[in-house]
């Protein structure tokens, strides 16, 4: 048994707590996108979400994801000592799984490159679309977290 295969617990436990912080993030950001919307152009309100939504990106959001990314790639890795091995990486429920994270990263970029454009002073898209975009990220954790609990047996 490797080295990654004795660690298997503490990686799952770790994947898990890094997809809790990144998906705390990707659900509280657009609403402060939608707070902005709300907000005096110019004024305190709008200068205290732009430092928030910084700090929750840079901060929180981007290490989580990176820590998930990297937790996530160290279990697969780890999966090839235990029995069964990497058969399950073959079937249908691995790949809807790793697609809806890739979605959900490229998520995370779009949410990125919106707070600087928010951090400019624009506000773009529509509030309405950030009410909605709010959705995507519990969507996508639903259809993760049923592929990876109940799909891969």
């Amino acid at each position: 048994m490797t080295a990654l295969a004795l660690a298997y617990d503490w990686l799952r436990g770790l994947h898990i707590v890094s997809v809790i912080f990144w998906m705390a993030g990707l659900l509280y950001l657009p609403r402060l996108y939608v707070y902005q919307f709300q907000a005096q152009p110019g004024g305190e309100l709008e200068t205290t979400l732009i430092v928030q939504q910084r700090r929750l990106y840079r901060g929180i959001m981007t290490p989580a994801m990176v820590a998930a990314w990297l937790f996530g790639i160290l279990l697969l890795l780890s999966n090839a000592g235990r029995s069964g091995g990497w058969i399950f990486i073959h079937t249908i429920p691995w790949a809807v799984k790793l697609l809806a994270v890739i979605v959900m990263t490229g998520v995370h970029g779009m949410y990125g490159a919106a707070r600087r454009k928010f951090a400019e002073g624009q506000r773009p898209r529509s509030e309405k679309f950030w009410r909605m975009m709010n959705e995507v990220p519990a969507v996508l954790a639903i259809v993760i977290v049923l592929v990876a609990t109940v799909g891969l047996r």
